[in-house]
């Protein structure tokens, strides 16, 4: 059975950085594109960020980039979201999901497990 759980949500202030981590189990972890994404209420899930099994390959949702960085250690099965300079628009629930077929997607509906998220909460 796939599981994805992930941890490193909270409270953090504006300008602020918290490091996300999700922990894979049940799947060959170094062959699936690894992704991040967010939720917040009353919006549609959207893409974060992406990491190809071997890590040759990220991909980052563009108005993200440079304050985001996706990371993966195939040797513990865990993909990692670090965060910096966050803003209050950064608030929501945030998924770790894994494409059993290794794609680079952006699309939700490509990712085929997910888990069950982690809050992050930016106070201004």
């Amino acid at each position: 059975q796939v599981r994805l759980i992930e941890s490193g949500g909270g409270l953090v202030q504006a300008g602020g950085s918290l490091r996300l981590s999700c922990t894979a189990s049940g799947l060959s972890f170094k062959s699936v594109t690894m992704g991040w994404f967010r939720q917040a209420p009353g919006k549609e899930r959207e893409f974060v960020a992406a990491i190809s099994g071997r890590a040759n390959y990220t991909y980052y949702q563009d108005s993200l980039k440079g304050r985001f960085t996706i990371s993966r250690d195939n040797a513990k099965n865990m993909v990692y979201l670090q965060m910096n300079s966050l803003k209050p628009e950064d608030t929501a629930l945030y998924y770790c999901a894994a494409d059993l077929w290794g794609r680079a997607s952006r699309l939700v509906n490509s990712y085929e497990t997910w888990g069950q998220g982690t809050q992050v909460t930016v106070s201004s």
